[in-house]
């Protein structure tokens, strides 16, 4: 029997994506899988039914994943679809278990091994499955994007018969992946570009884009690529020195954060109120509450004549292109654990233990154990 794979469609609100697309389902096909998937699931991404092949079609998510040996999502699915599913089955979805506590009691319970895209290790050999990183590139890309269309002048330097006009001066705060693609694409667009990050090793790779590194003397660097928490004096010390270039931009691109927990405040009100009439901050963190003080998760405030977008859910804006690298993200995943037409996990491989959440009743990431059952 082949391996059966059911694909939902999102119905949480602002999500576009879907985790399959049809060059993903003829590689999943020729893998052993036989590909079933919920009713119109990527018209979101502009994906109509008729674009994929061998792939049957149900409306009912329930009656979808009840027979499935795996099932694949962007965000977690409701409990009423994990109650459906059966015991001992597969799940590959964001999950963040932190936020889902309720639901990765149920995946425990009901023995569902769930592999959580958030968990996949940061190491060279799990880049491919990478999806945090998949979009992240994307929305630093369209982070850009929202700073140019939310200033009011143009970012390149332009000569004109009545005179020049400068070049746009914008700073990207965190330079990881989404960072290193907004500082990029504001270099493409003509902006004069500085890059701002705690931990030192970023500043060659600010460089090679053509971005002044902006170095405050701090050291912050944390476990698994992520910066760590600043102490009150380390604060006071990056504040000293970034709040003149704060103040200078037009555009300030904030991309800090930590997985399961607040978003670090970058951006403090008093900075804030001494930015240049016209500028602008797009908090790309703002599902972690945002990196700015002033910023609301979901909406665009104005604070005097400062503009400051916190947008929610970034890559679904993308849509198409985040449903393409997030599937094969999942599709490199898959191809870890089916081989010749059957699911077989080695728990030995280090990039599906780090990722298991779920497995056998038990909670197996620990740091989502403790917020859990605790």
């Amino acid at each position: 029997m082949p391996v059966k794979i059911a694909v939902l469609k999102e119905t949480r609100a602002n999500e576009r994506r879907v985790a399959l697309v049809p060059a993903v389902a003829d590689k999943l096909v020729k893998l052993g899988c036989e590909i079933h998937m919920q009713s119109e699931a990527g018209a979101a991404s502009r994906i109509p039914d008729s674009a994929f092949k061998n792939v049957t079609f149900a409306a009912n998510p329930q009656g979808l994943v009840s027979d499935a040996d795996i099932v694949v999502a962007v965000q977690p699915p409701d409990a009423s679809v994990v109650n459906a599913m059966k015991d001992g089955s597969v799940l590959l979805s964001f999950v963040y278990a932190h936020k889902e506590a309720d639901l990765t009691r149920l995946l425990r319970d009901k023995k569902i091994t769930t592999l959580a895209m958030e968990l996949v290790p940061r190491i060279t050999r799990a880049q491919a499955m990478d999806a945090l990183s998949s979009q992240a590139a994307l929305a630093g890309y369209y982070g850009a994007l929202l700073g140019a269309t939310n200033l009011a002048r143009i970012l390149p330097m332009m000569t004109t018969a009545v005179g020049s006009i400068r070049p746009a001066k914008v700073l990207v705060m965190g330079l990881g992946v989404a960072g290193l693609q907004a500082l990029a694409t504001a270099r493409r667009l003509g902006a004069m570009t500085e890059g701002y990050d705690v931990r030192p090793e970023t500043k060659e790779q600010a460089e090679s884009l053509g971005a002044k590194f902006v170095d405050t003397g701090v050291d912050a660097r944390g476990e698994g690529g992520y910066a760590r928490e600043l102490t009150p004096a380390e604060k006071d010390k990056v504040a000293a020195v970034i709040t003149k270039h704060i103040q200078q931009a037009d555009v300030v691109i904030t991309t800090a954060s930590i997985p399961g927990r607040p978003s670090p405040k970058l951006v403090s009100k008093a900075q804030v109120d001494g930015m240049k009439n016209g500028a602008v901050i797009i908090d790309l963190a703002a599902e972690g509450g945002g990196n700015c003080e002033y910023s609301q998760p979901g909406q665009t405030v104005q604070i005097g004549q400062v503009t400051i977008a916190a947008p929610l859910n970034v890559p679904s804006l993308l849509a198409e292109h985040a449903s393409e690298l997030y599937a094969k993200n999942q599709f490199n995943l898959i191809e870890l654990f089916v081989k010749d037409g059957k699911i077989a996990f080695d728990w030995n491989d280090e990039v599906l233990a780090k990722t298991a959440l779920t497995h056998g009743g038990e909670i197996k990431n620990e740091a989502a154990k403790k917020a859990v059952e605790t």
